[in-house]
């Protein structure tokens, strides 16, 4: 078993190009039962690192290893899968005015703020999937849709 994201993502990215629903292809290459027994301490967010179609609306392939590596080191969009305790609590205020934040949204970060690493689930051999963690105050906006961004 090798822990290689650019492989990972090149399968997300090959997915989402088929028309699959990036939110379940984010958590499809995670695997449900390694997100639900991960838990977040405090302020932190878990992200699923999103990556772009590898096929453009006109029909471009943009494939490759290096496309994909960009899109892991300076995507600027992911998943929320989980929430820590104090996401969306305590005295100061709320991250967001109208919703609470909460899995499913689209967030837009600084790749830098967040510490990328990976969920690799050793009995099923899967290559590791990229995810990230953030502090709430880190997170720069949500967004509807995740191409709106770069």
């Amino acid at each position: 078993m090798t822990v290689t994201s650019v492989r990972k993502l090149s399968d997300l990215a090959e997915a989402i190009g088929r028309g699959a629903d990036p939110r379940k292809a984010i958590i499809d290459g995670i695997g449900k039962q390694l997100i639900d027994d991960y838990e977040p301490a405090l302020n932190l967010v878990l992200v699923g690192t999103y990556v772009r179609s590898n096929i453009t609306e006109s029909g471009l392939y943009l494939g490759g290893d290096k496309t994909r590596a960009e899109d892991r080191f300076q995507g600027k969009v992911g998943l929320v899968l989980k929430v820590g305790p104090s996401v969306n609590h305590g005295k100061r205020d709320k991250l967001f005015s109208d919703r609470p934040l909460e899995p499913g949204d689209w967030v837009m970060y600084r790749a830098s703020d967040a510490d990328e690493f990976f969920f690799v689930d050793k009995k099923k051999q899967m290559d590791g999937s990229s995810a990230r963690l953030i502090e709430d105050g880190l997170i720069m906006a949500r967004v509807k849709n995740p191409e709106s961004v770069f």
